[in-house]
Protein backbone atom coordinates (compact mmCIF):
# COMPACT_ATOMS: atom_id res chain seq x y z
CA UNK A 1 0.00 0.00 0.00
CA UNK A 2 0.97 3.58 -0.91
CA UNK A 3 1.72 6.77 1.55
CA UNK A 4 -0.88 7.92 -0.84
CA UNK A 5 -3.45 5.79 -0.27
CA UNK A 6 -3.01 5.25 3.98
CA UNK A 7 -3.47 9.46 3.73
CA UNK A 8 -6.68 8.99 2.01
CA UNK A 9 -8.10 6.45 4.86
CA UNK A 10 -6.57 9.09 7.46
CA UNK A 11 -9.24 11.38 5.60
CA UNK A 12 -12.08 8.85 4.97
CA UNK A 13 -11.27 8.53 8.85
CA UNK A 14 -12.18 11.80 9.54
CA UNK A 15 -8.61 12.37 10.99
CA UNK A 16 -6.24 14.96 10.73
CA UNK A 17 -2.53 14.52 9.05
CA UNK A 18 0.20 16.80 9.47
CA UNK A 19 4.25 16.42 8.77
CA UNK A 20 6.05 18.10 10.82
CA UNK A 21 9.60 18.45 12.11
CA UNK A 22 9.78 16.30 14.52
CA UNK A 23 13.06 15.17 17.53
CA UNK A 24 14.51 12.64 15.74
CA UNK A 25 13.47 9.73 18.20
CA UNK A 26 10.20 10.42 17.54
CA UNK A 27 8.80 9.06 14.07
CA UNK A 28 4.96 9.64 14.82
CA UNK A 29 1.93 10.60 17.19
CA UNK A 30 -1.45 9.98 17.69
CA UNK A 31 -3.95 11.92 19.78
CA UNK A 32 -7.11 13.05 19.54
CA UNK A 33 -7.91 12.18 16.33
CA UNK A 34 -4.76 14.20 14.84
CA UNK A 35 -1.61 11.78 13.49
CA UNK A 36 1.83 13.61 13.45
CA UNK A 37 4.05 12.28 10.89
CA UNK A 38 8.06 13.61 11.19
CA UNK A 39 8.66 15.28 8.12
CA UNK A 40 12.76 14.14 8.74
CA UNK A 41 11.72 10.27 7.89
CA UNK A 42 13.90 10.13 4.51
CA UNK A 43 11.34 7.57 2.67
CA UNK A 44 7.95 7.58 1.84
CA UNK A 45 8.26 3.60 2.55
CA UNK A 46 9.14 4.16 5.94
CA UNK A 47 6.54 6.98 6.37
CA UNK A 48 3.81 4.08 5.53
CA UNK A 49 4.72 2.17 8.02
CA UNK A 50 4.93 5.12 10.68
CA UNK A 51 1.24 6.10 9.14
CA UNK A 52 0.28 2.27 9.31
CA UNK A 53 1.35 2.19 13.17
CA UNK A 54 -0.16 5.39 13.95
CA UNK A 55 -3.38 4.93 12.29
CA UNK A 56 -3.49 1.58 14.12
CA UNK A 57 -3.32 3.89 17.43
CA UNK A 58 -6.79 5.34 16.38
CA UNK A 59 -8.39 1.90 15.70
CA UNK A 60 -7.20 0.12 18.50
CA UNK A 61 -5.93 2.09 21.53
CA UNK A 62 -7.33 4.74 24.15
CA UNK A 63 -6.18 7.04 26.19
CA UNK A 64 -2.04 8.76 26.91
CA UNK A 65 0.04 5.10 26.33
CA UNK A 66 3.74 7.20 25.96
CA UNK A 67 4.58 5.94 29.65
CA UNK A 68 6.45 2.66 28.12
CA UNK A 69 6.65 1.08 31.90
CA UNK A 70 3.63 0.25 31.94
CA UNK A 71 2.86 -3.58 31.04
CA UNK A 72 -0.71 -2.33 29.89
CA UNK A 73 0.68 0.28 27.46
CA UNK A 74 3.48 -1.79 25.90
CA UNK A 75 0.05 -3.80 25.27
CA UNK A 76 -1.93 -1.05 23.39
CA UNK A 77 1.55 -0.12 21.89
CA UNK A 78 1.75 -3.89 20.04
CA UNK A 79 -1.84 -3.58 19.59
CA UNK A 80 -1.67 -0.75 17.31
CA UNK A 81 1.48 -2.10 15.74
CA UNK A 82 -0.20 -5.56 14.70
CA UNK A 83 -2.83 -3.45 13.09
CA UNK A 84 -0.13 -1.72 10.80
CA UNK A 85 1.68 -5.38 10.08
CA UNK A 86 -1.64 -7.03 9.18
CA UNK A 87 -2.62 -3.60 7.46
CA UNK A 88 0.40 -3.44 5.11
CA UNK A 89 1.59 -6.98 5.47
CA UNK A 90 -1.19 -9.39 4.55
CA UNK A 91 -0.88 -13.27 4.39
CA UNK A 92 -2.97 -13.04 0.96
CA UNK A 93 -0.22 -10.73 -0.39
CA UNK A 94 2.67 -12.49 0.78
CA UNK A 95 0.81 -15.74 -1.40
CA UNK A 96 0.49 -13.29 -4.35
CA UNK A 97 4.46 -12.37 -3.89
CA UNK A 98 5.03 -16.22 -4.08
CA UNK A 99 3.44 -16.53 -7.30
CA UNK A 100 5.05 -13.75 -8.97
CA UNK A 101 8.26 -15.33 -8.28
CA UNK A 102 9.60 -12.73 -5.54
CA UNK A 103 12.51 -14.46 -3.65
CA UNK A 104 14.45 -12.68 -1.21
CA UNK A 105 13.50 -10.58 1.64
CA UNK A 106 14.54 -7.29 -0.11
CA UNK A 107 12.21 -8.01 -3.27
CA UNK A 108 9.06 -8.93 -0.71
CA UNK A 109 9.41 -5.50 1.11
CA UNK A 110 9.56 -3.86 -2.15
CA UNK A 111 6.76 -5.99 -3.10
CA UNK A 112 4.59 -4.94 -0.02
CA UNK A 113 5.94 -1.08 -0.39
CA UNK A 114 7.44 -1.56 3.63
CA UNK A 115 11.08 -1.12 5.02
CA UNK A 116 13.09 -4.67 5.63
CA UNK A 117 12.79 -3.82 9.42
CA UNK A 118 8.72 -3.60 9.42
CA UNK A 119 8.70 -6.84 6.95
CA UNK A 120 10.49 -8.61 10.25
CA UNK A 121 8.83 -7.34 13.17
CA UNK A 122 5.17 -8.45 10.85
CA UNK A 123 6.56 -11.76 10.23
CA UNK A 124 8.19 -12.36 13.78
CA UNK A 125 4.03 -10.78 15.14
CA UNK A 126 2.16 -13.71 12.91
CA UNK A 127 4.96 -16.29 13.94
CA UNK A 128 3.91 -15.21 17.53
CA UNK A 129 0.22 -15.02 16.18
CA UNK A 130 -0.02 -18.58 14.37
CA UNK A 131 3.18 -20.93 14.96
CA UNK A 132 5.79 -21.88 12.33
CA UNK A 133 2.77 -21.69 10.11
CA UNK A 134 -1.07 -20.91 8.49
CA UNK A 135 -2.91 -22.17 5.98
CA UNK A 136 -4.91 -20.06 3.57
CA UNK A 137 -6.94 -21.51 0.95
CA UNK A 138 -4.70 -23.69 -0.80
CA UNK A 139 -1.40 -22.64 0.56
CA UNK A 140 0.81 -23.28 3.68
CA UNK A 141 2.83 -20.34 4.88
CA UNK A 142 6.01 -20.98 6.60
CA UNK A 143 7.30 -18.32 8.63
CA UNK A 144 10.46 -19.68 9.23
CA UNK A 145 12.39 -20.14 7.02
CA UNK A 146 9.76 -18.16 5.14
CA UNK A 147 8.54 -19.95 2.31
CA UNK A 148 4.77 -20.70 0.49
CA UNK A 149 3.39 -24.59 -0.68
CA UNK A 150 0.93 -24.38 -2.70
CA UNK A 151 -1.20 -27.85 -1.60
CA UNK A 152 -2.49 -29.97 -4.70
CA UNK A 153 -7.01 -30.20 -5.21
CA UNK A 154 -6.91 -33.49 -4.09
CA UNK A 155 -9.86 -35.10 -5.87
CA UNK A 156 -11.07 -39.12 -4.66
CA UNK A 157 -11.39 -41.59 -7.57
CA UNK A 158 -12.06 -45.12 -7.42
CA UNK A 159 -9.32 -47.19 -8.41
CA UNK A 160 -10.76 -49.32 -11.58
CA UNK A 161 -9.82 -52.86 -10.43
CA UNK A 162 -10.97 -54.06 -14.26
CA UNK A 163 -7.65 -51.68 -16.05
CA UNK A 164 -5.46 -52.82 -14.01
Amino acid sequence: MKYEQLVKEVYQNELELYEVCLSSRIKGLYSDNIIWINKLIPTSVEKTCVLAEELGHHHTTIGDILDQSSVVNRKLELRARAWAYEKLVPLTKIVQAHAQNITNRYELADFLNVTEDFLDAALNWYKSKFGLFVAIENYKLYFEPLGVLEMFDWIETPINNAAV
